[in-house]
């Protein structure tokens, strides 16, 4: 409990001390004047210091923070007040919070995937072993499988801008472990650094990318022996590949008599088995749940900068369709509830536990980044009291040509806050009634 309290307070802390940080430096550089930026709510605890007519304050409620600017919620329209800057910078003061926090999502998702993220895994199928080459010198084929050196399986990352650390034996001379043909063939004394530079080479296909996660009982699957943990190579002649994947090579043989090769614990196993063309709703067409196969890899900084532009842009895309999903009936109200407070303490502290127990970074991170572009889509939300709602008063400032009263809009932001309250403490009343959310980090990071 002591540990999510913390984690909460530390990670929600942080986002919030972004998000007021980017409201005060563009409010500043405007000519608005903010007389407190405060970490933490009140009461006041201590201040810290002055600093170009700001106080910056740390008070007793430590579940964030604020950017005070002169007369924000009312009618003062003295020099150097919030309602007295022009609409442009009344506009770029209020998005620099928001935009902060899309910063620091794509900073955050960047850095996960830098640290290492789960990516799709493969076993290495060699598409050339030329003469004189590390792979022909360790008497390696074309076609050949590596699959473990010593006990050390040998996963490689489907993309190649991820990058799995392989932690192959010290030893300088191991056993391989080799699938040829649909055998197994184990090279003796084959040279760690002569595998190394094999995988370096990069001349392969990752292949066993797909595993059995369940079989349905007395489905077609089931009757053939498949089951689960096993790993798919090839459905009849053709490898299964991320490009190729096995549901859509099914779909070509519906009603027909398939081959499939697995690998089972250090084993080949083939079977037949006949999909169905109209199986029952749920279980496909031989009865079984599939998954990729993941291992934790690391992105370049190139890659891992694009790939937090990526995700950020997703998940706020993916916010934004939820009403309209909704309202279609795409998506369950059960599974699109909001969560308060509670909740997400309950996720930041299965996270932060997921990373001390895994060593891996990427719980915290990728639930910090995630939360970071949450809190800069929701403020953008046109409601009263949010930065978005803010936002509205000044478009329709633009639109008419004069502004709303500065004072009947502090008390529809002022209204809106408090029904905003009155939501977060029926939403933290069901958290703390109903069952904790949860995340399988480990699951999700294939450990």
């Amino acid at each position: 409990m002591a540990l999510t309290i913390i984690s909460f307070i530390l990670v929600l802390g942080a986002l919030v001390f972004f998000h007021e940080l980017g409201h005060y430096l563009v409010a500043r550089r405007n000519g608005i004047e903010v007389e407190e930026f405060g970490i933490g709510y009140p009461p006041r605890l201590v201040k810290l210091g002055h600093y170009d007519g700001t106080d910056f304050t740390l008070n007793a409620l430590p579940l964030g923070g604020f950017a005070r600017m002169k007369g924000e919620d009312a009618g003062d329209m003295s020099p150097g007040s919030f309602n007295a800057a022009s609409i442009g910078a009344r506009a770029s003061t209020l998005i620099a919070g928001p935009a902060m926090n899309f910063l620091l999502a794509v900073i955050l998702f960047a850095v996960t995937a830098m640290s290492g993220v789960p990516a799709m895994a493969g076993h290495p199928q060699l598409s050339a072993a030329p003469a004189g080459s590390a792979a022909a010198q360790l008497g390696l084929q074309t076609g050949d499988i590596l699959m473990a050196l010593g006990a050390t399986p040998i996963n490689v990352s489907v993309s190649k801008d991820a990058q799995i650390a392989l932690k192959l034996p010290g030893d300088s001379a191991s056993t391989l472990t080799v699938g040829r043909n649909d055998q197994t063939v184990e090279i003796a004394n084959a040279d760690t650094k002569l595998v190394q530079q094999v995988i370096a080479d990069g001349q392969f296909v990752p292949v066993l990318v797909t595993e059995i996660t369940g079989v349905v009982e007395d489905s077609p699957a089931e009757l053939s022996g498949i089951k689960a943990g096993d790993l798919v190579l090839k459905l009849n002649d053709t490898l299964i590949t991320a490009e190729r994947p096995l549901y859509e090579e099914i779909q070509q043989y519906l009603g027909e008599p398939i081959a499939l090769t697995v690998w089972r614990n250090g084993d080949w196993f083939e079977t037949t088995v006949t999909p169905r063309q109209s199986p029952p709703p749920g279980q496909g067409a031989i009865g079984v749940q599939i998954g990729a196969v993941t291992e934790m890899a690391q992105l370049g900084l190139v890659p891992a900068i694009l790939d937090g532009f990526q995700n950020t842009i997703q998940y706020i895309s993916m916010v934004l369709q939820l009403p309209v999903m909704l309202i279609m009936g795409r998506m369950s109200p059960d599974d699109a509830q909001l969560t308060g407070p509670v909740g997400i303490a309950q996720m930041v502290g299965g996270a932060v536990s997921a990373t001390l127990d895994t060593g891996f970074w990427f719980p915290i991170l990728q639930l910090s980044a995630v939360l970071s572009a949450a809190l800069a889509i929701t403020n953008l939300l046109p409601l009263p009291a949010l930065d978005g709602g803010r936002l509205l008063f000044i478009a329709i400032e633009a639109v008419r040509g004069r502004r709303v009263n500065p004072e009947r809009e502090g008390f529809i932001h002022m209204v809106g806050f408090v029904l905003l309250l009155g939501l977060m403490i029926l939403i933290t009343v069901r958290d703390l009634s109903t069952t904790p959310q949860t995340i399988d980090w480990a699951k999700l990071m294939g450990q």
